[in-house]
């Protein structure tokens, strides 16, 4: 398989690694942070909350070293090629974790839902089972689908030139180059991840919009709070599920907007993610400040 993508001029493709690494190296430094900070704070790594928060960061911190490392390397070198088997690889693994992520999100909004309109239930229902049951829930269920995802694409015949107008392996560059009708599989796919990415921003939507109707009763103070963590959630949440139901609702038909979407998806989200949660979150601002006082302390 050929990667278009990776095609450039070589004074743009040193341009595009350098800030491709940049990125990576935002992407490690913040996600790591907020996992060690976590794993640091009895207090922070008791809450559900913050339990699904460390989850999330793992699969960000999977989710780009997926594709970010191979796209730069391939800037740097100029080899734009990449086995069948590899790009099976990358496809499988960039739908497991990008859907993992789907559902973490969509379990982090009924954790909110829960601490704010049924706050005197919360500790029993988001138990430490059912915290763990939210976070298994969603890497099987992410399993599952991209597994159907990847044999269904590997099942195809490829027999062209086989050159992808894409920085990476996705279903839609990959049915592009498939020297069969793939018209079924356009359908299958769309109700697939097409329904999973919908499906839960909807479910997102209406467990905020519950949320909202709850806090016009509450104090100014009980209010901002809780605005505050949502704030960051739904940030997050547009920014990752944008480009998902931008690539993925529709039949497909590539066109030069799919490849900067996607990008933004897989470099751009996962960079932007800490920093929402730890610029907005007083919380885990201050855990981060005592852990790094600790570290300052212990090294003198």
């Amino acid at each position: 398989m050929v990667l278009l993508g990776l095609s450039q001029p070589r004074v743009l493709s040193l341009a595009l690694a350098i800030l491709l690494l940049l990125s990576y190296a935002a992407v490690l430094l913040g996600n790591l942070s907020i996992i060690l900070t976590i794993r640091a704070e009895p207090r922070l790594a008791a809450s559900p909350m913050y339990y699904l928060l460390g989850n999330l960061s793992l699969v960000d911190l999977c989710y780009t070293s997926v594709t970010t490392p191979r796209m730069a390397l391939g800037l740097l070198s100029g080899h734009d090629t990449i086995p069948l088997g590899e790009c099976l690889g990358q496809l499988f693994f960039l739908h497991f974790l990008g859907c993992t992520e789907i559902f973490l999100l969509t379990a982090m909004a009924y954790d909110r839902y829960v601490a704010i309109c049924q706050p005197l239930h919360y500790t029993t229902i988001m138990d430490c089972r059912t915290c763990s049951l939210l976070v298994a829930s969603s890497w099987m269920g992410a399993l599952a689908h991209s597994l159907v995802q990847t044999l269904l694409t590997a099942t195809l015949p490829y027999c062209g030139p086989n050159r992808i107008d894409h920085y990476f392996c996705d279903v839609a560059p990959l049915l592009g180059v498939a020297c069969t009708d793939t018209s079924l599989m356009e359908i299958l796919v769309v109700s697939n991840t097409g329904a999973i990415s919908l499906g839960c921003f909807l479910v997102l939507l209406v467990s905020y919009g519950v949320i909202l109707a709850t806090l016009r009763r509450r104090s100014s103070e009980g209010r901002r709070k809780a605005l505050s963590t949502c704030t960051a959630h739904l940030m997050v949440v547009a920014i990752f599920f944008g480009p998902c139901i931008f690539v993925y609702t529709r039949p497909f038909s590539t066109i030069p907007a799919d490849k900067v979407v996607s990008l933004l998806a897989t470099v751009v989200t996962p960079v932007l993610n800490p920093l929402i949660y730890t610029l907005r979150n007083t919380e885990m601002k201050g855990a981060m400040r005592r852990l790094w006082g600790r570290q300052v302390r212990a090294e003198k």
